[in-house]
């Protein structure tokens, strides 16, 4: 019903074109994309090619677009993003904050568009929001004070909660720096005893799931992280499997069984990353167009999942929902 308008599977190398090679007489633009953490099913490709027609391009025409997809594998990203800045393309566009770490890493001045990647600032891609300053601009998905609103949300689904764990993908790339100082702020005053999180590899996530599922009155909290994002159905099995209440940054969670998210819309950000590039390609500099960061976020509860969890989501939430899967 519509409201206001583990872990076992880390693919290979996902490449594929959008579009036909065969070049037209005029010269046609390259755009690579690397999309960190989207599997081969990913809609992102047909929102991506739609976008650029809206904008008036004709991927296979006058646009190529290259694909390659890291699933949020680290190594792999790296040997993306190496492939990518070979290409010598036009404009790259990378998704989520491993591909942009991996390109970051090749100190290319190709221009770059990054997507849903949550402290350009503080990892040194961009000087400023207003002024980039350089070859990178982009969307920021996230504001760090979104750590106190999930927390919050979370309590307010499952008032029992008193331990939470904050779940992301240890290894580099991680948005931890960004989200737990306000999680960790909140949190006693909403009556929360405890915040853990996993060790070691991303092996440490399925541990500190099942950890927690023996520990009454537990929760968890899914930091935005493509290695998450690219194996949601897994992660929200082994969730419900263990029956905790989880609240995560994005919908496809809810999509996927998941209880409650909150978080941006992926398809917007999106086409707004696109329409920078169609800037680019037109004439546009990176250092002149701002960083922007998103203006709304929506909330999905899945009243489904909740009754099965016996919980009861208090009337005020739900008429705050975008949608309820029902």
């Amino acid at each position: 019903m519509k409201r206001r308008a583990f872990i076992g599977l880390i693919g290979g190398a996902i490449a594929w074109p959008l579009a036909a090679r065969a070049q037209p007489k005029n010269r046609a633009y390259r755009v690579a994309v690397l999309l960190g953490g989207s599997p081969a099913n990913s809609p992102n490709p047909d929102i991506i090619e739609k976008s650029f027609k809206e904008l008036g391009w004709s991927p296979g025409r006058d646009l190529e677009i290259e694909y390659r997809s890291g699933a949020g594998d680290t190594e792999l990203n790296k040997a993306h993003a190496k492939e990518i800045i070979g290409m010598k393309p036009d404009a790259i566009v990378a998704m989520t904050n491993s591909a942009m770490a991996a390109l970051h890493r090749e100190a290319s001045a190709i221009p770059t568009v990054f997507v849903m990647v949550s402290d350009p600032v503080g990892m040194h891609y961009v000087d400023s929001f207003a002024r980039p300053g350089g070859n990178v601009t982009g969307f920021t998905p996230f504001d760090p004070s979104l750590g106190a609103k999930w927390v919050s949300l979370l309590k307010e689904i499952a008032p029992n909660i008193e331990n939470i764990g904050l779940i992301y993908n240890p290894e580099p790339g991680n948005n931890l720096a960004s989200f737990a100082g306000p999680v960790e702020a909140v949190a006693p005053s909403l009556g929360v005893k405890s915040i853990v999180r996993p060790a070691g590899d991303s092996a440490g996530i399925e541990r500190l799931i099942s950890t927690l599922g023996e520990k009454p009155n537990s929760g968890l909290i899914f930091l935005p992280d493509a290695f998450t994002a690219a194996h949601s159905e897994a992660i929200v099995g082994a969730v419900a499997q263990h029956r905790l209440p989880a609240i995560y940054p994005l919908r496809l969670f809810c999509d996927a069984g998941g209880l409650i998210s909150y978080g941006v819309n992926v398809t917007e950000l999106l086409q707004q990353g696109v329409s920078y590039v169609s800037r680019i390609l037109r004439g546009a500099r990176p250092a002149d167009l701002p960083v922007q960061a998103p203006t709304r976020f929506e909330l999905v509860i899945n009243l489904k999942v909740a009754r099965t969890m016996s919980l009861v989501p208090p009337p005020s939430l739900i008429a705050l929902a975008d949608d309820v899967i029902e």
